[in-house]
């Protein structure tokens, strides 16, 4: 073959997260892929990936959670995944997946971040749809990444443990805080990541989140995912219609973008967040993490969440519009908007 690699066949989604956490921990570069239900079977491992500072990369092709079974898009198994220490982001199309998982290979290995990363594509949008991509050359590949780095390798010849009952306690939970700064000086790597490989292939993404439009805007629409392509042309109807709408596009959920999403937001008048999944009985998770991160950093702005296409509910750029006008035409007159909307297509829209 064209690749010196070997493939394992195991028999579940937990084995196969297992292996390539083995075949990592050797000191080889390794990959796998899951959705949904393999996804919450995995998830267990997810832990011990991360807490045993392990870089590895996954697709994870963002499927309905069931009951009842469901083969289409939302981002309920993903958003599950965030508070396992894992990077974690959303790509928009089929070329920023195939380009963002080389730069996680660059992202995860990097000394000041030592973490596994996942790269979340929409189910059926993105996996079963054909596009064209441009494949790098391996020579540019080569350029890109340097020789792999991990804290340890695990070897016969020098055999180590890990994961073991530590000894202290306070020791342990020093462990955490240490995850949680690594993915924190993540941002910077990813950074670096985006504008090296911009350099190389003259394509460049914006690092933690992409901006369009946003230069003169006052009313920002955020998402996550291959909608994001819906929203820049609901943003384009909406301009054309005079209102000043931006779209933020957050392609990191970890290391979460607080600090450039707030210089955005600052002199804004309305923020409209929308989710493809929800955490029953509160808010959508991007939600939750973008409010609780502005609220913190003095941002007053009217954020409201849009529940909207979960279950793989098709939501089109017309009906994108469609919301964001009523919802800062309510905010302009003054009307009260509670903070978490349900759109079920259609003008079927509950307030």
């Amino acid at each position: 073959g064209e690749m010196d690699a070997k493939m394992i066949r195991v028999d579940s989604e937990f084995s196969a997260l297992a292996a390539t956490w083995g075949a990592a921990a050797s000191g080889v570069r390794s990959f796998t892929a899951t959705s949904s239900h393999g996804l919450l079977y995995m998830h267990e491992m997810l832990w011990w990936v991360a807490g045993s500072r392990i870089p590895l990369v996954m697709a994870v092709a963002t499927r309905t959670i069931g009951p009842p079974w469901n083969i289409w898009t939302d981002h309920s198994d993903i958003m599950d995944q965030r508070d396992t220490g894992w990077i974690i982001m959303m790509a928009e199309h089929n070329q920023e997946v195939l380009d963002t998982i080389i730069q996680l290979y660059r992202v995860t290995e990097d000394p000041r971040v030592f973490l596994p990363g996942i790269v979340g594509l929409d189910a059926f949008i993105l996996t079963h749809t054909t596009e064209p991509v441009d494949v790098p050359e391996q020579y540019v590949v080569d350029s890109y990444l340097p020789e792999r780095r991990q804290p340890y390798v695990m070897s016969i010849k020098e055999p180590i443990t890990m994961g073991n009952i530590p000894s202290s306690l306070k020791d342990n939970m020093k462990m955490r805080w240490d995850i949680h700064t690594s993915m924190l000086r993540a941002k910077e790597v990813i950074e670096e990541a985006d504008r090296e490989w911009s350099k190389l292939t003259g394509r460049s993404y914006g690092g933690l989140i992409e901006c369009y439009r946003c230069e003169d805007a006052k009313a920002y629409i955020v998402g996550m995912g291959a909608w994001v392509g819906d929203m820049r042309e609901a943003v384009d109807m909406l301009r054309d219609e005079g209102y000043d709408f931006g779209l933020i596009k957050i392609r990191f959920i970890r290391p979460f973008p607080d600090d450039r999403i707030a210089k955005i937001l600052g002199n804004s008048k309305l923020c409209l967040v929308f989710d493809r999944s929800v955490s029953a009985g509160s808010a959508g998770p991007l939600y939750l993490d973008l409010a609780a991160h502005m609220y913190r950093l003095g941002i007053r702005t009217h954020i409201i969440n849009v529940l909207a296409g979960l279950t793989g509910l098709d939501v089109r750029s017309d009906e994108i519009a469609y919301v964001s006008r009523k919802l800062y035409e309510m905010i302009e007159r003054g009307e009260e908007v509670k903070g978490i909307v349900w759109y079920f297509g259609g003008d079927e829209l509950w307030l």
